[in-house]
């Protein structure tokens, strides 16, 4: 071999190696560079920062993970009531996170805790947002039957600690999971070091609340401006290029702010309350589930508990629990979480106990031929107020709107230190496809009002614009606040010609309950009940989205 060629083979393994070291330095450090332009992320010298260590979400505290996939959704063994308001359709849900247990009266009054103690009620500024809050506890009162200990017991006592929170409207859980969202987003960042520790106890009140959604979108304003705590964290202190102290706020990207805690849709509420699986066999089911057990009875079959019954629900007329010395399910009323098994996702009580509040909007029929993907009816799509000077409203003190119910409960609409939010408009949905506007809640159920090319006709008879596009003909009751003097007035609709109950402030609700038999125990069953009122046998529990890969093996197998 010529000294020509040794030459050209000496910078041949030259240039080899050199790629090969380039190519092994990019790699170790691929996380950390732009892999569609080269450029450095998390550059200690500037630019975009990420958080490219990120593996897996934590579990939400109290929930158990709900791994996604297909079932039949309302497919129900049994129809006694031959209602018809069930379907069986196939549909498929994302991964989620759901409570283990239903919330109980201590996570409630814990929430109560909170509201009084930052927006106290003997402030008339505060007084409604408190009273807001309190469950009705007049719901166990019974013309024909002594039921005082409860009202005067069942929410505050320390012997029904753990028991299911009842006497909650829908609005009332919904803002609760708002409030929860805030709280666990709050320890969040304190634990991280962004935010003061303990801040909640020492620099919180009315005109200083943490709200996640002001924390992302405009974060120098939460606390209501207070540095003292938005700079009070171990990790706020960020040297730039020059070596000067600069002020860092977590967002989005940094992966520490939790998702959202809400209420789970029908589809979710009843996907995990089947528990299906334990059916799985290869990808394939083996067989139909009529509760969130195996089998097809109330009863335990297990040597060890044999008879013993699976849920606490009612036994027949006049039957909550058994004969004395000997009791069916344990309990008269509710019983305490945890006190029977909970199904193959870790949780308990997705039979009987309290039903269960979910986000839907009741209508007879789920819409599948639209939609068959993480199927809920009750979107309405709002966004941030801005102010003129394209900042985001925040709400103060002088400025909280509040509601007044159907039943003449008044409720605070935004709390101080969030973000004011309006319907989204013309500027969201031109020329879009997916939707065409605010409120969803019709959309495609029958009336007029759900064609994209529908006008608005006035009918007179009825004084109401969007009389004759109603497809449910509901009572309208009329309760105004007179602002001067205080009082309320109330008008009940005594119109002969209504003929529903069902309107867009009816939610439903699933499970059985202490009060119920046990054909309303199948997850599959559906019932409905005003947003604004309560009773004495619902409760609620919460979900969170799960973000990134379907499930911890999902992610696996991508890495």
């Amino acid at each position: 071999m010529d000294m020509k060629h040794v030459s050209n083979l000496k910078f041949l393994i030259a240039a080899t190696l050199c790629a090969t070291i380039v190519s092994c330095n990019r790699s170790s450090n691929s996380g950390n560079v732009d892999s569609a332009t080269g450029w450095k992320i998390n550059d200690k010298k500037g630019g975009f920062q990420y958080n490219t260590q990120f593996k897996e979400q934590e579990t939400p505290p109290g929930t158990a993970f709900v791994e996604g996939g297909t079932f039949t959704m309302g497919k129900v063994q049994d129809d006694p009531m031959h209602d018809w308001n069930n379907t069986p359709t196939q549909q498929h849900i994302q991964s989620f996170y759901m409570d283990e247990t239903e919330v109980t009266n201590v996570n409630y009054l814990f929430y109560l805790d909170y509201l009084k103690n930052v927006y106290p009620p003997d402030d008339p500024n505060y007084a409604l947002i408190y009273k807001g809050a309190l469950p009705d506890t007049l719901v166990w009162r019974n013309r024909l039957g002594y039921n005082e200990m409860m009202t005067e017991n069942y929410l505050r006592h320390p012997g029904y600690a753990n028991y299911p929170v009842v006497g909650v409207s829908w609005i009332q859980a919904v803002e609760y999971a708002n409030w929860r969202t805030d709280r666990v987003a709050e320890l969040s960042l304190q634990e991280a070091g962004y935010i003061k520790r303990d801040a909640q106890y020492t620099d919180v009140s009315a005109e200083s609340t943490f709200s996640t959604d002001t924390y992302i979108n405009a974060p120098s304003q939460t606390y209501g401006g207070n540095s003292e705590v938005l700079e009070g964290g171990q990790r706020r202190q960020q040297m730039d290029a020059d070596g000067n102290p600069i002020n860092i706020y977590a967002d989005r990207e940094s992966g520490l702010i939790p998702v959202k805690y809400r209420l789970p849709t029908e589809a979710e509420w009843e996907y995990a309350a089947l528990g299906m699986s334990e059916l799985r066999q290869y990808n394939v089911y083996r067989g139909r589930k009529k509760y969130p057990w195996d089998g097809q009875y109330t009863r335990s079959g297990k040597r060890v508990n044999r008879g013993d019954q699976l849920a606490n629900f009612k036994q027949g007329k006049g039957d909550y629990g058994g004969i004395a010395g000997w009791s069916d399910d344990g309990a008269d009323i509710t019983a305490e979480v945890k006190t029977y098994e909970p199904n193959d996702y870790g949780l308990f009580d997705m039979a009987g106990n309290v039903a269960e509040w979910v986000a839907d909007v009741y209508r007879p029929i789920v819409d599948d031929e639209f939609n068959d993907f993480n199927y809920y009816r009750g979107n309405v799509y709002s966004k941030n107020a801005i102010n003129e000077d394209g900042t985001v409203k925040i709400v103060t003190v002088d400025e909280i709107v509040y509601d007044t119910l159907s039943n003449g409960k008044i409720i605070a609409r935004d709390l101080p230190g969030e973000i004011a939010r309006v319907p989204i408009d013309e500027n969201e949905t031109y020329l879009r496809t997916n939707f065409s506007q605010s409120d969803n809640i019709n959309f495609r159920d029958g009336d007029k009002r759900s064609s994209r090319h529908y006008r608005e006709s006035f009918d007179e008879s009825e004084g109401d614009k969007s009389a004759t596009s109603k497809m449910y003909n509901s009572p309208k009751h009329k309760v105004q606040m007179d602002s001067a003097s205080g009082t309320m007035t109330r008008e009940y609709d005594q119109s002969n010609s209504r003929t529903s109950l069902i309107n867009d402030e009816v939610r439903v609700y699933k499970g059985g309950s202490w009060r119920d038999r046990a054909y309303w125990i199948d997850p599959a069953q559906r019932r409905y009940f005003p947003q604004d009122m309560a009773t004495d046998y619902i409760g609620f529990r919460c979900a969170v989205s799960r973000v990134g890969s379907k499930s911890a093996e999902a992610g696996k197998r991508r890495n």
